[in-house]
């Protein structure tokens, strides 16, 4: 429904494209919104048939203008209170979108602010184009930031311009966007959108088991208590499932045949 907070639209070629639908609020992340999230990602989860998700803000303004502290609910909503329980919800929906098993792509289109502009660090790939802006602003505004948002920064664009950010609270763009590793890609404005989906469903055209158990061992690799005996033998377990399975004789037989694969994910 267009009034929903998050738009899930479930494409061909497995892909899913979710919208932060509150442009009018530069789609920023109310309670509900951020509640949906994590029920979304969770619910996602439970499709194999989806391998790449997109997420974008719904307009032509912004991504994600941050957290809407103005949007925080005054009075407890039972269904959302289920979903979140004691827990942190903005932490919960950020956790669930890394943890989802297949690539996650943010396609910034126009502002990403704060926690907005996390949303897309948690995300596997950025795309960004020349609308696109990207500042984080707790320095202009008293806040410092937390240490689990701070460690996710440093893993993807690194402690120079993870410090230049925070200490500047400067805004972005242009090809600087770019250059400071903020994006993974950058194109024209025209582009963004076809380009996203193209890269989306090239990802979800890939052999499933080698997507999905590459991401997880790379998640593994960043788990701040470090790599455990378990989580070796788990990694090994999946680099065995991929080499014994029927993608893998149906990709090679289809390199030699000169066709495309058709994966299973089995």
């Amino acid at each position: 429904m267009e009034n929903d907070v998050l738009l899930v639209e479930k494409r061909k070629a497995n892909v899913c494209i979710l919208t932060l639908n509150r442009p009018d609020k530069r789609n920023s992340l109310s309670f509900d919104l951020i509640a949906k999230i994590h029920k979304t990602f969770k619910a996602l989860s439970e499709d194999d048939s989806i391998r790449a998700v997109v997420i974008r803000g719904g307009g032509d303004k912004a991504f994600c203008a941050g957290y809407d502290i103005q949007a925080l609910p005054t009075s407890n909503n039972p269904e959302i209170q289920d979903v979140v329980g004691t827990k942190d919800p903005l932490q919960m929906a950020f956790q669930s979108v890394i943890e989802y098993p297949y690539p996650v792509i943010a396609m910034i289109n126009g502002a990403a602010y704060g926690a907005g502009y996390e949303l897309a660090v948690c995300c596997d790939l950025r795309v960004g184009s020349d609308k696109t802006r990207i500042g984080m602003p707790p320095a202009k505004i008293g806040v410092v930031y937390p240490l689990i948002g701070l460690q996710r920064f440093i893993r993807t664009i690194g402690m120079r311009n993870t410090k230049e950010m925070f200490f500047t609270a400067t805004t972005y763009e242009g090809l600087q966007i770019k250059e400071m590793a903020l994006v993974d890609y950058m194109v024209s404005d025209a582009e963004l959108e076809s380009f996203t989906l193209e890269l989306a469903e090239g990802i979800a055209g890939n052999a499933p088991l080698a997507v999905k158990g590459t991401k997880r061992i790379l998640n593994l690799l960043t788990l701040d208590h470090g790599m455990r005996d378990e989580d070796r033998m788990e990694a090994e377990g999946l680099v065995a499932a991929a080499f014994n399975s029927d993608d893998l004789k149906e990709g090679q037989m289809a390199f030699f045949q000169k066709r495309s694969p058709q994966f299973r994910g089995r």
